[in-house]
């Protein structure tokens, strides 16, 4: 027996809101493996996933708020400047005046890859918690959107859990990104994994991720297994490559990739998925709102630090009308 379809619910059912850590980014000059020697950093720059894709749905216009902690520090202070300007509701935003903002230190190896060195577990973005204000944003929110890179801070899943009831009662929707850093990933739970997949309206795996989501090693099998077990679209980031929507209804769209040179690919992921999601509240159709969200990827990888790109749809406009794409 066919599950129910659930659709994305319409920007006039609420806000989209998010959860989890908000950090700031401190990255290496330049390419190397690791953090084993002295070497040149460059930042802070506000970040952390959940913020960097609230941010991009404010940008565009969405509504959007966020429930997370930060420190009483520069740290924070940073963070919340920048969310408040673009837009971001951040009264669930909690500031500890015991634990410091958490950090991500980052540096790109010669082969495009990256070694991370967090401190979220022992920040204030460990501290999350179901307070009063995640409550109210909860309750008027239309669409929750959950990243996998914030499922290893326990307080999560309790807020989560609420949050997902209300919009649900709202006649909301769901989304999650199965994006789980391997620095992160012994702190995830496995099981509560599978529910936000199971329970997604909108899945936005990266590469292999899809198939991590659905347990099998081909990609066709993995869109129908998911399918099945209800989600209600899946969309799969390809880099450079670009992108694919699967539908529930057996239908699939293709759309290449922008060429650009990639200064700093860290955030692209939550801007292409904020700007699918956004654009699919606001009434576009998914091959537009696809088209767009390639640009947003793109456009944020040409841009040191990863909230230096987002950009609202007249910037998009502009860098899509000046950028070629892949044949």
């Amino acid at each position: 027996m066919s599950l129910p379809r659930r659709e994305i619910a319409a920007e006039s059912a609420g806000p989209t809101i998010a959860a989890g850590e908000i950090l700031v980014e401190i990255m290496a000059t330049d390419r190397g493996m690791g953090f084993l020697e002295p070497q040149a950093l460059i930042g802070p720059y506000p970040s952390g996933a959940p913020a960097i894709f609230i941010d991009q749905v404010a940008r565009l216009g969405g509504g959007a708020g966020i429930i997370g902690c930060v420190g009483r520090d520069d740290f924070g202070t940073i963070n919340l400047e920048r969310l408040r300007r673009d837009g971001v509701d951040v009264s669930a935003v909690a500031v500890s005046d015991r634990y410091p903002t958490g950090s991500a230190f980052v540096r790109y190896r010669p082969d495009g890859g990256r070694d991370f060195v967090y401190n979220i577990a022992e920040s204030a973005a460990g501290r999350i918690s179901l307070t009063e204000e995640a409550r109210r944003l909860a309750d008027g929110a239309g669409h929750l959107h959950v990243m996998g890179s914030a499922l290893s801070i326990s307080g999560l899943k309790e807020i989560i859990a609420y949050a997902a009831r209300a919009v649900r009662a709202r006649g909301g929707s769901t989304s999650f990104d199965p994006n789980v850093r391997k620095e992160l990933i012994d702190g995830a739970d496995g099981a509560q994994f599978s529910r936000l997949v199971d329970d997604a309206d909108l899945l936005l795996p990266s590469g292999d991720e899809l198939l991590a989501a659905a347990g099998v090693d081909d990609e066709g099998q993995a869109v129908k297994a998911l399918i099945a077990r209800g989600v209600g679209e899946i969309v799969l980031k390809r880099g450079a490559a670009g992108s694919t929507r699967f539908g529930a209804d057996g239908s699939r769209i293709d759309c290449a990739g922008f060429l650009v040179e990639e200064v700093d690919p860290t955030g692209a992921g939550d801007c292409f998925g904020a700007t699918y999601l956004t654009c699919r509240r606001k009434g576009m159709e998914p091959a537009k709102a696809l088209f767009y969200a390639n640009a947003a990827g793109a456009r944020n990888v040409t841009r040191r630090g990863p909230m230096e790109g987002i950009a609202g749809f007249d910037v998009l406009d502009a860098f899509i009308a000046g950028t070629a794409r892949a044949a």
